[in-house]
């Protein structure tokens, strides 16, 4: 059986993960959803000091005091920034990579050079006058909704999970510099649902760094699937 670490995006918390985890828990399979600092149980840990590297450094200390290895790391969106990292730092406890319609980076990238529309994030930020904080994306009309949550009762309940993202966590750099990591096979799985303007998707380079094809999969669905499809979600991780 494997062991998933689903690690969950900005402004969300490990609770996104509430309707995957128990489909992959029924096959065999351990599941952790951790919060990142700054979010859910850890919200009041929010500071103008929580970065990537701040999130990162949960991921890893996780791994490390949990003695984890063989490890499916999964991370949705500004996730894919912080899986990048931990994988460069302990490559040897990561059996896949899968990046969740999630941030790519190059060695040395922040968020905002992945994605381009986080510069505008943190300039309203500044106008605003809170400077370090980022609120959450507001809903918009179907069908964007929330994060892609289009269901009322859905939009509620993940609503009430997001909080504030730090402006560090946008402009810390990657770091990937330890070719062991390269040997890692990862999977991409875009969700192909609508898209709100600004945000654009990198190519999935048709050759792994390992050596090996991409492997790239499609979800119908906006982006937070965890909570739109989560069966499909389960059993495209199933099939790694």
């Amino acid at each position: 059986m494997s062991t998933f670490l689903l690690v969950h995006g900005a402004w969300h918390s490990g609770r996104a993960w509430e309707r995957v985890a128990p489909l992959l828990e029924s096959t065999g399979h351990r599941v952790l959803t951790p919060s990142l600092t700054g979010y859910g149980e850890k919200a009041h840990l929010l500071s103008p000091e929580v970065g990537l590297d701040t999130h990162v450094d949960d991921v890893v200390t996780l791994i490390e005091d949990e003695d984890l290895t063989d490890v499916i790391l999964v991370g949705h969106s500004y996730a894919g920034l912080v899986i990048s990292s931990v994988v460069n730092r302990v490559p040897d406890r990561i059996a896949h990579l899968v990046y969740l319609d999630a941030m790519v980076p190059e060695d040395g990238e922040t968020a905002v050079d992945v994605q381009p529309v986080s510069q505008i994030m943190i300039d309203r930020s500044a106008e605003s006058g809170t400077g370090w904080r980022i609120p959450p994306l507001p809903e918009q009309p179907a069908p964007f909704g929330l994060f892609g949550v289009t269901d009322p009762a859905d939009v509620a309940w993940l609503r009430g999970m997001l909080s504030d993202q730090p402006v560090l966590c946008l402009q810390q750099p990657v770091r990937l510099d330890n070719p062991a990591a390269n040997a890692i096979p990862r999977t991409h799985i875009h969700c192909v649902g609508a898209k709100p303007a600004g945000v654009v998707r990198r190519p999935v380079p048709a050759i792994q760094p390992n050596g090996s094809p991409a492997q790239v999969r499609e979800l119908p669905t906006g982006h937070d699937c965890m909570i739109t499809m989560p069966a499909e979600l389960s059993e495209l991780l199933l099939k790694l």
